[in-house]
C-alpha cells in the first residue's frame, strides 16, 4: 500500500483537528478525526464512554477505529493516546507518514480550560504532567516530522508542514 496520508500524532490540545482541516484543504485531501469516528461509532462522546463504559473499553473502541481505516489521501487527525496501540500505529504508519504536533506543556495547559469534558484518556489520579512526561517519548518515537508548534498560529503549522511534505515527499501533494 502506497504511503499517502498524512497522520498528526500530539498531546490533547496541540491543533491536531483544526491544523488537519486546514492542512488537508491546503493539500486538497480528505480530513478524519478519529475521535469522532470513535464517537459517531459509540453515539456517545469521548468522556461519556470513559465515564460509563471504562479506559479498558475505551482504548479497544479506539484500536479497533485505527485498525479499520482504510484511507488514501487523507489527513488524519488521531487521538492523544493513538501511541499506546502498536498495532493501530503500526497500521496507520503502513498508509502514511506521522507528523508530531509538539507543543510545550506550559502552552498545552494554557490551552486547555476544559480538560474534564475532552475526554481525556488518563489513569485515576494521573495529572496531565504526568500524562505529558508520558507520551512525549511515545510521540518521538512514532513520528517521521516533528513540528513545534508554540509561537505559531495554526495557519502558519499547516504551512509548515505542507512545505516539509513538498520537500520530504514530493509525489504526495501532487
Amino acid at each position: 500500500m502506497e504511503k499517502n496520508n498524512i497522520i498528526l500524532i500530539g498531546m490533547p490540545g496541540a491543533g491536531k483537528s483544526t491544523v488537519g482541516v486546514i492542512l488537508a484543504k491546503r493539500l486538497g485531501f480528505h480530513f478524519i478525526d478519529t475521535d469522532l469516528l470513535i464517537q459517531s461509532r459509540e453515539k456517545k462522546r469521548l468522556q461519556q464512554i470513559i465515564d460509563t463504559q471504562g479506559l479498558e473499553y475505551f482504548r479497544h473502541v479506539e484500536e479497533q477505529v485505527l485498525l479499520n481505516l482504510q484511507l488514501e489521501h487523507n489527513v488524519i487527525a488521531t487521538g492523544g493516546s493513538v501511541v499506546y496501540y502498536q498495532q493501530g500505529i503500526s497500521a496507520l504508519n503502513q498508509t502514511g507518514h506521522a507528523i508530531y504536533l509538539q507543543v510545550s506543556l506550559q502552552s498545552l495547559q494554557q490551552r486547555i480550560a476544559d480538560m474534564g469534558q475532552r475526554g481525556l484518556v488518563m489513569t485515576k489520579g494521573q495529572t496531565f504532567e504526568q500524562l505529558y512526561l508520558e507520551r512525549t517519548p511515545l510521540y518521538e518515537k512514532f513520528a517521521e516530522l516533528t513540528i513545534a508548534c508554540d509561537n505559531l498560529t495554526t495557519e502558519q503549522v499547516a504551512a509548515q508542514i505542507e512545505d516539509e511534505i513538498t520537500r520530504r515527499w514530493p509525489n504526495l501533494s501532487a
